[in-house]
């Protein structure tokens, strides 16, 4: 077994435990900490990302309990690509953190390992039990972070915010239970086969199941109607949290993914639980989202929206079918969370030089870096908005083009082109306001510029952007190799269930086991 599968839970977990015996009186040493964990984080991400074009996906058994009765972690190359996504944009998170925000509320550095540790966690575990703990483990810590910092915004939309997830939690544990109840197996790769062997009277069993885990899913990667959540959580975050919490949304559109793709991707009776609901939800986060950001009154909550729309944008690609529109889903998910990361960390350096202004959208104090605001700014903003020759632009032509034998090709096209355009007037709009509205001559008397320790980690996310323009041929073959072997599922059923054996369910129905 490669023990490198595992390390991108094991480490995070170590370094948390390390700080919480360390105690708050020693923040340069968790700092430290922090940051010499997640680097070498990124480190082992970028191996498992180098290992990932194998022929087989890499499966660690825990205790070396065989699938499907031990828990396993899996490396394909989807986990392998967010785990690495992950690790880059912890590491500028926490570097930007480490210039100040870590000190204004307690357990920081501890609650940002555990969130490492679930997020990692929710994409390589190949099992959907441990889905649900991973997925607890990533909201409990986001609960504390959400809060670094108090104020009563964050106090209110952290209250929202565990209301819903706690909602979703509880409809997780019933439709975990249900799917066991059926298919006496929870391990993934196996439930791929069960599923495609239930007898007739058990399917609508399995397709409610089904249904409530995509509605649990829904609501973590906030597709409509159940995406109320996280403009008002995301805007209220400190800038270092909302930079990690742009790759947390997308832990629920990978499972989505994984689990449509993966479980209920075979021509089954409890098979295309989506292609009624998922693309006009899809669709319609996107509207909503596009124009919630054009009426957003701080920049924040604009960036939260595009956020949002970066979901509809991915799933409508998924929803529409076929391994080109995967694959440009996955290029544009990428993208977009290096981008939306980048703007949150460029939200409060924005906001720190506007004086009582803040980042709200309305006239305030000159600037006191105007030139280099500005072309940070212009590059994030034409780049979330699909601005040629941007890797916002290539993700969304990726999708266009996948797109093109769909059956809704006329609405997915006028939608995404048509939102494109509305995010494109709304980043006009708020750069207009806060870069070139000035209502007094003089910066603010509180003002303070950035410090080159803030202005690395922003360089360092948009740089993974330009690259990914620089770089966009290998990218494209990797995205497609990576939908090829999603679709495909062959691959990562032999890799955890191992080739030749007989996997015949047996008893299979209501109470049936392995």
């Amino acid at each position: 077994m490669n023990h490198m599968v595992i390390l991108p839970v094991v480490l995070p977990a170590l370094a948390a435990a390390l700080m919480l015996a360390l105690g708050k009186t020693r923040p340069a040493v968790q700092r430290a900490v922090g940051l010499a964990c997640t680097a070498l984080l990124f480190a082992v991400a970028a191996t498992l990302l180098a290992q990932a074009p194998s022929d087989m996906p890499q499966v660690y058994a825990l205790g070396n309990w065989p699938a499907p009765f031990g828990i396993v972690m899996v490396a394909d190359r989807l986990s392998a690509l967010l785990v690495a996504l992950t690790a880059l944009v912890a590491l500028a998170a926490l570097a930007y953190a480490a210039q100040g925000w870590d000190n204004r509320g307690r357990h920081f550095h501890a609650l940002f390992q555990f969130q490492l540790m679930g997020i990692n966690g929710a994409f390589l575990t190949g099992d959907l039990f441990n889905l649900f703990v991973f997925f607890e483990v990533m909201l409990i810590a986001s609960y504390g972070l959400l809060l670094h910092g108090l104020g009563a915004p964050r106090l209110r939309a952290a209250l929202h915010y565990v209301v819903i997830n706690l909602a979703a939690s509880a409809v997780f544990l019933i439709a975990v239970s249900l799917l066991y109840g059926v298919t006496g197996t929870l391990n993934m790769a196996h439930l791929a086969e069960r599923v495609a062997q239930v007898p007739p009277a058990d399917v609508a069993l399995v397709r409610a199941a089904g249904l409530m885990l995509l509605g649990v899913f829904a609501v973590k990667a906030a597709l409509f109607p159940l995406y109320f959540w996280l403009p008002a959580a995301y805007s209220s975050a400190c800038a270092p949290v909302a930079a990690l919490f742009s790759i947390m949304t997308k832990v629920g559109v990978y499972a989505i993914i994984r689990v449509t793709t993966l479980i209920f991707g075979g021509d089954t009776g409890a098979a295309e639980l989506t292609s009624p609901w998922l693309l006009p939800a899809a669709l319609a986060t996107l509207v909503l989202a596009a124009l919630g950001a054009l009426g957003a009154e701080r920049f924040t909550g604009l960036i939260a929206y595009l956020t949002v729309a970066s979901v509809g944008t991915m799933l409508a690609a998924v929803a529409a079918g076929g391994a080109a529109a995967l694959s440009g889903a996955l290029f544009y998910l990428v993208h977009s969370t290096l981008v939306i990361a980048a703007l949150f960390l460029l939200a409060e350096l924005l906001g720190r030089q506007r004086g009582i202004a803040a980042d709200t959208l309305r006239a305030g104090p000159a600037l006191l870096q105007p030139a280099l605001l500005g072309l940070v700014f212009l590059l994030g903003a034409a780049s979330v908005a699909g601005v040629p020759p941007s890797s916002g632009f290539l993700g969304k032509l990726m999708i266009l083009k996948g797109t093109q034998d769909a059956t809704a090709v006329a609405w997915i096209w006028s939608i995404l082109l048509g939102a494109s355009l509305i995010t494109l007037v709304g980043c006009a709009r708020a750069g207009s306001i806060l870069l070139w509205n000035i209502a007094a001559p003089q910066p603010a008397a509180d003002a303070a510029p950035a410090r080159p320790g803030e202005w690395l980690p922003l360089a360092t996310l948009l740089a993974g952007a330009v690259l990914m323009v620089v770089f966009a041929a290998p990218l494209k073959r990797y995205a497609d190799a990576t939908a090829a072997e999603l679709l495909s599922r062959t691959a990562y059923i032999a890799a955890v269930l191992g080739p030749g054996q007989d996997r015949a369910p047996r008893a299979l129905g209501k109470g049936g086991g392995t």
